[in-house]
């Protein structure tokens, strides 16, 4: 039986490419006995970018990596079992707790700490547990429809109305992973977090496809993973600034989960990307890049 915490997890993964008309060299660098690829341009304080499930640093839109360059030190990276590279065990490992531990060994690795780090969907999650776990590494968070259901006080009306939206929802991609394909199910969560038309990720551009479905093979190892232990009680024991975003037209999950994060974390602010949903960094890469510097600007 699918753990309904990591269905909410998977909810907030995925995430949307986009044509990259130029783009810095890849570089890999050791961690935790792997190689791990990224990408580094501009000079400055370090931001780190953390992608979510079903992608890896591809999603990353141009505009968005130039936008932060221009001021900053844009560091995108691919986490353990992402990509395209061979695994080096059978995923047992895969979690939220391992994700962040190479997270504060990839900042170390590069020399880049503190860091400003940036989650979208289950990257989010990996910033929190690592800023938790080596406070010293990260110097803000701004995590973009983050964080698993579980922050929602159990039995409260936001949990159930959340539950509701995710069920109606998820249903076709969760059918199509349960009858063991992972390559139509990536397809079925594109469309159903992007808000697409049925059969819409057939009509993407053939870049978007090959990054979700080169990470479709990362769906049941998440699906097997353990809860992140991610609470609103957990949250109020972050001491880094944070900014919680979230898009204006993004579905009543993710909504009210970030709701509930920008509640629980101590002084956190809030911000809209208008006109945007869950794919919004991919969408509008512009808007969301300058967001990110606007409040990277105050700290």
């Amino acid at each position: 039986m699918v753990r309904m915490s990591v269905i909410a997890s998977v909810l907030l993964c995925l995430v949307v490419p986009s044509n990259v008309t130029s783009a810095p060299l890849v570089k890999d660098v050791d961690v935790n006995g792997l190689r791990l690829s990224y990408v580094d341009q501009g000079s400055g304080e370090p931001v780190v970018f953390v992608h979510g499930a079903i992608s890896d640093l591809r999603t990353w839109p141009s505009a968005v990596s130039e936008t932060v360059a221009k001021k900053y030190r844009f560091i995108a990276y691919t986490q353990r079992y992402h990509g395209t590279g061979a695994w080096n065990d059978d995923g047992k490992k895969y979690s939220v707790a391992t994700h962040a531990d190479d997270l504060a060994k990839f900042i170390s690795a590069l020399n880049a700490g503190p860091a400003h780090v940036v989650g979208w969907s289950y990257g989010g999650q990996v910033a929190i547990i690592a800023a938790q776990n080596t406070p010293s590494l990260v110097r803000s968070l701004i995590l973009y429809e983050s964080g698993p259901a579980s922050v929602l006080a159990p039995d409260s009306p936001e949990a159930k109305t959340a539950a509701e939206d995710r069920a109606k929802f998820i249903g076709p991609a969760m059918a199509a992973l349960k009858a063991g394909d992972a390559m139509q199910a990536a397809g079925l969560f594109f469309e159903a977090v992007s808000q697409t038309p049925p059969g819409g990720f057939e009509h993407e551009p053939e870049a978007i496809r090959t990054t979700v479905l080169d990470n479709a093979r990362t769906l049941p190892v998440l699906f097997a993973s353990p809860p992140s232990g991610i609470t609103c009680d957990s949250l109020k024991n972050l001491t880094q600034p944070t900014l919680v975003l979230k898009g204006e037209k993004t579905q009543t999950f993710y909504a009210l989960i970030s709701d509930a994060i920008s509640k629980c974390v101590p002084n956190a602010q809030r911000a809209i990307l208008p006109n945007a949903n869950h794919a919004g960094p991919a969408r509008d890469p512009a808007g969301f890049g300058a967001a990110v510097v606007e409040y990277l600007s105050k700290r």
